[in-house]
């Protein structure tokens, strides 16, 4: 059994990921989705045809190199369950959007507390993009490289 099940954390080695050449070409999205439950608004959120599914249970597949990193089906996750990671924004830090539905919403240039998968302060990051579809926001947080896979949230200080 995954330490997920009995945790609720999932871990890096839990996921597919791309490929290091990937990462490193632009934003791409990573499908944190690991419960095989009947959902698909991912699949039908990306005019790319870079999400798939073979049956509406199974999880999510990535053809990574079809992937823009759009980040329209982030919004669209009722699992809040997908990330875009741009590991090609500078040497030393990436940009990861998340899915956010907490009050207050960030504002561009806002200094925020990025968090790992169980709540804990990871570093101080700040929000380059908000961007809302319906009530949900994708929130774009600049972090250093070397947090891109234990970053996953953020807390606003306002």
């Amino acid at each position: 059994m995954s330490e997920y099940k009995s945790t609720g954390i999932i871990r890096k080695e839990d996921l597919e990921i791309p490929s290091d050449e990937r990462l490193e070409e632009g934003p791409v999205v990573i499908m944190e989705c690991v419960e095989n439950i009947p959902c698909d608004p991912c699949v039908a959120a990306c005019s790319f045809d870079a999400v798939e599914m073979e049956e509406i249970t199974d999880t999510p597949d990535v053809e990574y190199e079809t992937c823009t990193g759009c980040g329209f089906c982030v919004t669209e996750c009722p699992g809040l369950a997908i990330f875009v990671v741009d590991c090609s924004y500078s040497d030393e830090n990436c940009k990861i959007t998340i899915p956010y539905e907490y009050i207050p919403v960030p504002d561009e240039g806002d200094e925020v507390k990025a968090l790992d998968r169980e709540g804990n302060e990871v570093q101080k990051a700040v929000v380059t993009n908000v961007r809302q579809s319906g009530k949900t926001y994708a929130v774009t947080i600049e972090v250093d490289k070397e947090n891109v896979w234990k970053v996953r949230g953020f807390e606003v200080e306002k």
